[in-house]
Order: structure tokens, then sequence, then C-alpha cells
């Protein structure tokens, strides 16, 4: 195993260098991601129609429940790997490679199989109606076929990163998103198959992206790569992998629990368009959200390594710098959604009842953005560093203790409005618990307390 392949610049190098090498490129990967999102809700709004939006909408749950067990195998994968390679542990890190490949395949795989079996009622129950069925039905039958490949992919892409290429995450995603922006008109508009056609090429696209992958850990050159024996499952790494990838696994979940009641709500005071708007707001958020996640990936493995090699004062300065430009990112789509609000919408539909609905939501959403950037990093901070038990705890106080009640109860008492502030009040006391926890820890790592 040669050392040229370990990343020992993590522990000596500059953080806000490390910083810009690792966070960079997830940056531009995960915001490259979310206009792979925006792509096929662009054409479908555009080429099928505003009720499609409505019914891609009702089919986010589904894609929540997908993410949250990719997080659960890949995120936990990727943060195990940063915090091994930093206690110089590499068969270990090694083993984790083969374990996640195998455990993604097995999820995949049970996860296909149920959803496909009980897919209406449980779109129904998503907030479908007999307007947005077909056009959810199609659009999820699809991805769910390919929900093997779509686990691996990012499972794959997290180790990737992980392990010292951050470069060639980012481009493989990139890949993914041009693919699937050349298909999408292809198979919607040339091939005529509809909302289908977009499901269909963000399949292919990550597909390709999949065998990119495996050709990389092929290579034995690699410091992680594919041998014999790393895909025995190893039931210590299996459980710390899963305590780790627990938190952004249960946030993903409570997530889909927030769009059903969202779905819902939005149906029961003002109908389907009503959900297309919520569906429309969701992806212009889900840029900021993404480029503050990838702000986080950067972090992670700067964070995790200089932890397992007990570096503290570096791992503090990580957590700084990451915070503060997490915070100019929220707080420039905070301006962004206030201030131009009909324009972004636009680029989804004509429609100017869907619209107005749009920018309504957004403005509401908005409206506390400068204070959740650093929240975001809090969270993902604990992750990285592997107290997977905090981490759970602030996904839990935002996504399930504060938002699943104010959804509940809100709606009932404003309509509509309800639905769209109970993220805001989610947010702000979501800031509050974050920055006391941050405070008593960051004290504890001063002192040099585990």
């Amino acid at each position: 195993m040669s050392s040229q392949f370990i990343p020992t610049g993590l522990g000596t190098e500059k953080i806000s260098k490390l910083l810009r090498q690792y966070a960079v490129p997830a940056i531009i990967a995960m915001t490259a991601s979310s206009l792979y999102n925006m792509v096929d809700s662009i054409f479908i709004g555009q080429g099928v129609g505003a009720l499609a939006i409505s019914g891609l909408a009702v089919t986010f749950p589904f894609m929540n429940i997908a993410a949250a067990f990719g997080t659960l195998v890949g995120i936990g994968a990727g943060t195990l790997i940063s915090v091994k390679l930093g206690q110089k542990d590499y068969i270990s890190a090694q083993k984790v490679l083969g374990n996640v490949f195998m455990l993604n395949i097995a999820i995949g795989i049970l996860f296909t199989i149920a959803s496909l079996i009980f897919l209406d009622p449980i779109l129904y129950f998503f907030g479908a109606s007999e307007n947005t069925i077909r056009y959810a039905h199609e659009y999820m039958e699809i991805i769910l076929y390919g929900n093997v490949i779509t686990h691996l992919y990012f499972g794959l892409n997290n180790v990737l990163r992980s392990s010292g290429h951050p470069r060639k995450a980012m481009m493989l995603t990139i890949t993914t998103v041009i693919l699937n922006t050349i298909l999408d008109p292809i198979f919607i508009f040339a091939f005529g198959w509809g909302i289908k056609g977009a499901a269909i090429a963000t399949v292919l696209a990550q597909f390709v992206s999949l065998v990119w992958q495996v050709r990389i850990f092929m290579n034995k050159n690699e410091l992680l790569h594919f041998r014999k024996r790393i895909f025995n499952p190893d039931s210590r790494l299996v459980k710390d992998m899963l305590a780790i990838g627990l938190s952004p696994f249960l946030m993903n979940v409570a997530s889909c629990f927030i769009v059903i009641l969202v779905n819902n709500a939005m149906k029961k005071h003002s109908g389907d368009l009503a959900i297309g708007a919520f569906g429309i707001v969701n992806r212009l958020v889900f840029i900021c959200v993404m480029i503050v996640m990838g702000l986080n990936q950067g972090m992670q493995p700067v964070a995790g390594y200089n932890y397992g090699a007990r570096k503290m004062s570096r791992v503090l300065e990580a957590l700084k710098i990451t915070a503060f430009f997490a915070t100019i990112v929220t707080t420039a789509a905070f301006l962004a959604g206030e201030l131009i609000p009909g324009p972004m919408t636009r680029i989804f539909t004509s429609d100017e009842e869907l619209v107005a609905l749009s920018v309504y939501g957004l403005r509401l959403t908005v409206m506390f953005f400068p204070l959740i950037g650093a929240q975001i990093v809090i969270a993902n901070f604990f992750q990285s560093i592997g107290m997977a038990g905090k981490a759970i705890f602030l996904s839990l106080i935002r996504q399930v203790l504060v938002l699943i009640p104010c959804l509940i109860v809100l709606p009932e008492l404003f309509g509509l409005t309800g639905v769209w502030i109970s993220s805001p009040v989610a947010d702000i006391v979501a800031c509050v618990v974050s920055t006391i926890m941050i405070i008593h820890q960051i004290k504890k790592l001063k002192t040099g307390q585990i």
C-alpha cells in the first residue's frame, strides 16, 4: 500500500486550504446535484404541465425515504473511513468499502420490492389525487426499478470523496447532471415519453457514473480498492457505520413525514396546485441547502481525520470557517427569495396561479434563512467527528419535535399560511438549541476532552 495514496495532508496542511480543496469540489457536485433535481422539474413543468409538477412533488416523500437508506450507509461509511484513515487503520477502511457496497445492494433490492408492491396506496397516502396519481406512478415506478443503482452511486461517491478524491467525486456528479440534462428533452419531447422519460434519464445517467466509480475502485493502485474478503460482513464496522449514518437517515425519514403532512395540508387548504408550489419552492431552497451540504462534505474528512488524530485546534478551525461560509450562502438565499421570487419560480412554469402560490410560499420559507447556515453545519459537525447521538438529537429537535407539531397545528389556525410558516418556526428553535450544544462542545474540545 503506497504512502502516496494516504491523505496525510489532512493532518498537516493549512485548514483553509484543505477546506477549499475538499469543499469546492463538493459544493460544485452538490450544486450540480440540486440542478439535476431541478432539471426534471423544469422539463416536466414546461413539457408536461402544471399538474405533472404536482405529481412529481407527491413523489418527494418516496425520494426522501430512498435517500434516507442511501445516507444511512453512504454518509456513515464516508465518515468512518475518514476517522479510520486518521487513525492509520487502513485495513478497516478497506473493509468499510466492501461492506458499504454489499449493504447498498441488499437495502436497495428490499426497498424496491416493498415499494413496488404497494406503490399506488403509498402515493395516495403521500398526497396524490385522481388528477396527479398517473404522473406520480409513472415517474416513481422507473425510479424504483433503478433504486439499487442510485444507492450504489451515492454510497460509492461518499467513499470516493472521503478517501482523498474529492475532484473525482465532483466530476462524477457533474457527469450525471450533464447526461440527465441532455437525455431529459430527448426522452420527454423527442420520444414523447413524458414524465416517464425524465425518470429513465435520471436512472440511466446514474448508471453511467456508477460504471465509472466501479472502474476507479477496481484500480489496485488506489488506497481503497475492491479485493477479496473485504465484502465479508464485519458486524463491528457495520454497526459503527449505521450508528454514524443514523442521524442523516432519521433526518430524511422525518423529511418524508413532513412532506406527507405538507402535501395533505396543501391539498386540504388550497388544492393540487399548492402541492406543485411546494415542489417548486422545495427545489429552489434545495439549491441553497445543497451548497451548505457541500461545505459540510468538505469539512467532514478534515474534521473527522483530525479528530481521529486528536488535533482539536484544527477540528475547531474547520468548524469555524465552514459555519462562516454557510451563513453567507443562506443569507444570499434569503435575499434572492425575498427580492426576486417571481423570476425564479417562472423557470418551472408559465401558469400564473402556480407562480403566485410559489412566490408567496418562497418568501415565507426563507424568512429566517440567515440563521440556519451555521445550524446545519453544527449538526453535521457532530456527525463528522462520530458523535452520532448529538447529531441525531439535533436532527430530531427540528424535524420531529418542532416542525411536525407545527404542521399539525398551524394549518388549522392559519390555513395555507400556517403550512408555509411552520418551517421558519422550526428553524428558529433548532438554531437556539444548536448554539447551546456547540458552545458546550467547543469548551470540551479546547480542554482536550473527547
